[in-house]
């Protein structure tokens, strides 16, 4: 299927690792052209993955903390590409903020760092958006809606960034922009890996993994983040005209099915 993407500029945040990588090389595949925007410098593994598809990218290091530079990048993209079509929002970290350890100038600063450049990246976006009557795919957690523990400030952010999903639907919907996100649950990204490699030797790491997958409905296994690119890229896509306003769930049925599944 085409998706109609050929050449449409796409910016996209941690845009060189993990969910992000998914995104940018199935934009890749469809003929866009990604624009990586990353604190991380983009590493060698990378670039061999995607200019092996394409070399019509552009890789921009900055840390989306420091928000007053983010307007400036995005004009700058827009000059040098002509216009910006789409944006995926999706840096950010899951920083184990619980309420019991974490003071309120933490939760802020995690907050921060995990929605402020969300609002930003699009604000400073919009001319072009209205321009090119553009697309947005906002990247959450399910942690937003079921909740984990000890991560209060994470989870505030990815329930903002529903909020915004829906808000800015409505207040683009007369500039034919469309704000969708997908709601990520198990997904093995590094820094998920890093994040089992916490429980020891790799038999406990393979176990503590095993507890996780066995309650994935769809063949008890993580999702992976080509299969979040792939679908988010059909929604950010002209060919997913007529969706708007949506929480999309990419996650093997863990949000929603009945665990008596498994």
């Amino acid at each position: 299927m085409d998706l109609k993407l050929k050449d449409k500029v796409v910016i996209v945040t941690g845009g060189g690792k993990g969910i992000g990588e998914g995104f940018s090389l199935s934009l890749a595949r469809e003929g866009a052209i990604p624009v990586i925007f990353s604190r991380s410098s983009i590493t060698d593994e990378f670039k061999k993955k995607i200019e092996a598809i394409t070399t019509n990218y552009d890789f921009y290091q900055i840390d989306l903390c420091n928000t007053d530079e983010i307007k400036p990048l995005v004009d700058k993209v827009a000059k040098t590409r002509g216009g910006i079509y789409g944006i995926v929002n999706n840096a950010g970290v899951n920083d184990n903020k619980a309420i019991e350890t974490t003071s309120w100038q933490d939760f802020e600063k995690s907050i921060h760092g995990n929605l402020t450049h969300y609002y930003e990246v699009v604000r400073s976006a919009l001319p072009y958006l209205k321009e090119s009557k553009g697309s947005i795919v906002n990247i959450s957690s399910k942690t937003a809606l079921t909740g984990q523990g000890k991560t209060s400030a994470y989870a505030a952010a990815k329930g903002g960034i529903l909020g915004l999903t829906r808000e800015w639907a409505v207040a683009f919907i007369h500039y034919d922009i469309r704000v969708n996100a997908i709601v990520v649950s198990e997904c093995f990204t590094p820094l998920y890996a890093n994040w089992i490699k916490t429980f020891g030797d790799e038999a406990h790491q393979k176990a503590r993994l095993k507890v996780i997958t066995d309650k994935i409905p769809l063949e008890n296994r993580m999702t992976t983040p080509e299969e979040i690119g792939d679908t988010g890229v059909f929604v950010l896509s002209p060919k997913s005209s007529h969706t708007t306003g949506q929480w999309i769930f990419v996650d093997g049925g863990y949000v929603h099915l009945d665990r008596a599944l498994v």
